[in-house]
């Protein structure tokens, strides 16, 4: 695909919002309705509206300037920005979230009663390896450029199929959304802290009960600190991790979601390129505290559900839209 076919105006343009922004939009109204409910418990419920508003403003501008001029590279802009502006929803699930009880002391109970121990607590310990270490936090740090290499990939060898990649994309992370904003477990990093890990160890896991609405203190990951990845990792957590977003685990859920596309492609480079990372991405996030071992494998299950589930739901209101019923 050269530049000419990049900006050609294209035949048969899509006139209305994609599927995947119709999507945020539907959590925006989802996480609109949960405002209202919790207006009173919020710390910025103003500022969250503010942005809801830029978010809408810049999609309606993305959607205006694809209609002036329908070209791919403009319509692969609409799908980029709404992949930037994940960084921006998931903090928010905190907002949302931090406002009902907390829930990790149920969880790192169930962990304990499934594994006779804490995964997470104990995996840096048993592989204390510097170089181990730097794997992990590779991995970890891959997930976005996971997801750009499979947009990227569809759009330029399979663009018949862009919009379905776009949507199933999309989709699996505010799905993941909507349950973070529910069920607000914070995982390991930020739990641990808070009880303390000697605590831990001995199978204490008190409730915390509205700690973390006042509390956003992490345990600093483990491993090599004077590492390349590590610091890597730390600037990427500093920037927005948030005591929220743990169970299940969407690192390991969309990072499914995208070996599976990578998959259907039947592409062997691209898949075999993708799979170390997409390894190290599920056994990181037990590693750097980031998630109880039950999150990495609620994700896994959840990640191949809603890949399978979301292909037939496009499929469907495809054949739907062809034959005239929408």
């Amino acid at each position: 695909m050269d530049l000419k076919q990049l900006i050609k105006t294209e035949e048969k343009p899509h006139k209305g919002l994609l599927a995947a922004e119709w999507v945020v939009i539907a959590y925006l109204i989802f996480t609109l309705v949960m405002m209202a409910w919790l207006w009173e418990h919020l710390d910025n419920p103003v500022s969250m509206l503010w942005g809801r508003c830029r978010y809408l403003v810049v999609t309606i501008a993305m959607w205006l300037i694809y209609r002036w001029k329908p070209c791919r590279l403009l319509f692969f802009a609409r799908v980029l920005v709404q992949m930037a502006f994940l960084s921006w929803w998931y903090p928010d699930t905190y907002e949302l979230n931090k406002a009902l009880p907390n829930l990790d002391h149920v969880f790192a109970s169930l962990e304990q009663s499934i594994f006779g121990c804490q995964p997470s607590l104990l995996f840096s310990q048993k592989v204390p390896y510097g170089w181990f270490s730097e794997l992990m936090c590779l991995g970890y740090v891959s997930y976005f450029p996971l997801m750009l290499v499979t947009y990227l990939y569809y759009f330029f060898q399979r663009y018949h199929e862009f919009k379905l990649a776009a949507f199933v994309i999309m989709t699996s992370f505010f799905v993941y959304y909507v349950i973070f904003d529910l069920l607000p477990v914070t995982g390991p990093q930020f739990y641990y802290l808070a009880v303390g890990p000697e605590r831990i160890a001995e199978g204490i896991f008190p409730n915390l009960g509205d700690w973390f609405l006042t509390h956003s203190e992490r345990m600093a990951a483990p491993g090599w600190s004077d590492g390349f990845w590590y610091h890597l990792l730390d600037l990427t957590h500093d920037a927005g991790e948030r005591p929220t977003a743990a169970f299940p685990s969407s690192h390991v859920g969309v990072t499914t979601v995208l070996m599976m596309m990578a998959l259907r492609t039947r592409s062997c480079k691209l898949t075999l390129s993708m799979l170390p990372f997409y390894v190290l991405m599920c056994f990181s996030t037990v590693y750097i505290y980031a998630h109880y071992l039950i999150d990495a494998i609620a994700g896994f299950i959840t990640g191949l559900l809603l890949y399978y589930a979301l292909c037939i739901i496009y499929a469907k209101c495809l054949q739907d839209k062809k034959m005239g019923l929408r």
